[in-house]
């Protein structure tokens, strides 16, 4: 049997190529390998404020991305988190299992609660919980993220040792699976900062017109010098190279040669028109299946349908070893 891999993206901003060569690039490359579960993790959006409308149709838009970029409704899993309740009961049942010192040293919740300490959710704090009972719930043996998730993967592991230490072996222990190049693209406005949903500047969102890519891109940040190389001490021009080379498919060498004693403004119209061409099937196909509004209802449906069962039996083994019911 294939490994079970499982991943997700929250549905609030645009996705951005930074989403795409980062993680959703990889799970389509990688579609055939694993048995795949793609979720639109909505009950993590939660956590902030949420105008109920705008969530749901943002909803619907990932879920059409992930098609339009490649997934295979066929081939694998598209599902919506908050279609399958046993997400949010195995999520408190791991709430009750997990320390609060775990959860209290995770990078994100301190990043984000740093300024409104006092006024962020209980929902942000134990958000990692959930993102466990993501995972754990399927069986997943590896989970597909960027750099900046691997301290959650290795928190679901933690409490599926943990879990299994106390009530017997339920869970399987994941693994994450990181990109070695591209895994963490980062902000064209400042990049020494992740490409961020909510910076819009700084990032390139996989439904951005032509003219917006080509006017972000030759605005993106680099720095006095010249040459135009891969050097990591010159995050700018690293960065942009480093878009260049996931797509365009060429080797580092070949890349520099190429842009040997040319300028930046050069290099940024060729990474702009390569951008640009790379987009184009993902937003044509995008918009054909937001035409049809019922074709992504029926994936969505249709996908939580096949894998609640699987949800269902490992919560129902998790209360009977805890003595619930």
């Amino acid at each position: 049997m294939r490994k079970r891999a499982f991943s997700g993206i929250q549905p609030t901003g645009n996705l951005h190529i930074g989403n795409y060569l980062g993680a959703i690039r990889q799970w389509v490359e990688r579609q055939a390998e694993f048995d795949n579960i793609f979720c639109v993790v909505d009950l993590h959006a939660i956590t902030v404020p949420q105008d109920p409308a705008e969530l749901h149709e943002a909803t619907r838009q990932v879920a059409a991305l992930y098609v339009a970029c490649g997934i295979d409704p066929r081939q694998s899993v598209v599902c919506v988190q908050s279609h399958i309740s046993a997400h949010a009961e195995l999520a408190w049942i791991l709430n009750c299992v997990a320390p609060m010192g775990w959860l209290g040293r995770m990078t994100q919740f301190k990043e984000k609660s740093a300024k409104q300490r006092e006024t962020v959710s209980a929902g942000l704090f134990v958000y990692p919980a959930l993102m466990a009972a993501d995972i754990l719930l399927y069986h997943t043996d590896v989970v597909p993220v960027g750099e900046d998730q691997r301290q959650h993967v290795e928190l679901t592991r933690d409490l599926a040792i943990r879990f299994n230490q106390l009530f017997g072996e339920v869970f399987t222990v994941p693994e994450a699976l990181i990109r070695e190049t591209g895994a963490r693209i980062m902000s064209l406005a400042e990049p020494t900062k992740k490409m961020s949903k909510s910076e819009p500047a700084g990032s390139i969102a996989l439904l951005d017109p032509p003219d917006t890519i080509r006017r972000k891109i030759a605005r993106a940040k680099t720095d006095p010098l010249t040459t135009i190389e891969f050097d990591e001490s010159r995050p700018g021009i690293y960065n942009l190279l480093t878009i260049y080379e996931l797509l365009s498919g060429q080797d580092r060498p070949t890349i520099e040669a190429r842009f040997q004693g040319k300028g930046y403004a050069e290099f940024k119209r060729e990474l702009a028109d390569l951008v640009v061409e790379a987009l184009r099937p993902m937003q044509e196909r995008y918009a054909e299946i937001r035409r049809d509004p019922a074709s992504i209802e029926a994936v969505l449906r249709d996908s939580a349908d096949r894998i609640r069962p699987t949800a269902e039996r490992t919560l129902s083994e998790v209360k009977v070893r805890m003595g619930l019911g």
